[in-house]
């Protein structure tokens, strides 16, 4: 999977693409780090120039931090005097914070559901990503369809042998309860309350990590999240690809968003950023993060 290898090249890429000025200090490139950039807006008079200034307090996916540190420091490049500050604190807390008024906008990857949506959250989507089903490398399963999956999942099928591989007490992995991305998966597959894990973990790279050290294992996890140290079977024959998460032939898909709370005003930096983040033209920069732009 791509990673990012090129985060200058976005960068030029960025200003290439967008309307701005000025060149930055480079930020912290942490989880939580500080993005920034200089976007002008002209006066009503057009003589003068204001600058955006202000802190954008951003929480929530862990699934999207790759997405999140890139276009935060394109958006540093673009808006100096602004700083964007990204919280991983999962999907749950993403609403909840948008909700309640804690961060400028709350971050979630899947549907919002409809009590959330009662209290007044409003998605926006800013890229689309796959969930992967990972194993080990050494597993010679390559494929498998969505019931396998939910089968796998809910304990109904044990032995990798059962579906074409070796004779391997299937270890199940998976995230916490709160996890967009098992929220998800879960949903997707029609299996919410019915999954049955050997183990749960608190983030993506833990599944990815012990999926790679134990060949009986799978799990699941964001496409930009799946490197060279697990494999994703393909899907009923679909493998997740950026390409097939676009076009809708993957079946395991779910959206990135940015969550707002319906009649409250956001501040002028925060607003920018949301615009920025949902622009077509960043899209080559969600693709340079591993997730995969959404259809304008």
């Amino acid at each position: 999977m791509k990673k990012l290898t090129c985060l200058g090249l976005s960068i030029v890429m960025a200003l290439s693409l967008l309307a701005g000025c000025g060149s930055s200090n480079t930020g912290d490139t942490t989880s939580d780090q500080s993005s920034a950039g200089s976007n002008n807006a002209a006066s009503s008079s057009g003589n003068t120039e204001t600058t955006l200034s202000g802190v954008v307090n951003t929480n929530g996916s862990t699934s999207m931090e790759s997405v999140m540190k890139i276009l935060g420091e394109a958006f540093h490049e673009l808006n100096p005097d602004v700083e964007v500050k990204y919280n991983g604190s999962g999907s749950g807390a993403g609403v909840t914070s948008a909700i309640d008024g804690t961060a400028d906008l709350g971050l979630a990857s899947r549907e919002l559901k409809p009590e959330e949506e009662e209290q007044g959250a409003v998605a926006h989507v800013v890229a689309l990503d796959g969930v992967a089903v990972v194993v080990n490398p050494e597993n010679g399963v390559e494929s498998l369809t969505v019931e396998q999956i939910a089968q796998i999942f809910k304990g109904e099928i044990t032995n990798w042998k059962e579906v074409g591989g070796e004779d391997m007490e299937i270890a199940v992995y998976g995230r916490e309860a709160g996890s967009g991305t098992r929220g998800a998966f879960e949903e997707i597959l029609g299996i919410e309350d019915a999954a049955k894990y050997l183990n749960e973990y608190s983030s993506t790279g833990d599944v990815i990590g012990n999926v790679a050290s134990n060949p009986a294992a799978i799990g699941y996890a964001s496409l930009s999240a799946v490197g060279d140290t697990v494999k994703a079977v393909k899907v009923g024959g679909v493998e997740c690809t950026e390409a097939t998460v676009q076009d809708g032939s993957y079946a395991i898909q779910r959206p990135f968003i940015m969550i707002t709370k319906d009649g409250t005003e956001l501040s002028e930096v925060a607003q920018a950023f949301l615009e920025f983040a949902m622009s077509a033209d960043v899209a080559d920069l969600i693709a340079q993060a591993g997730a995969v732009p959404p259809v304008q």
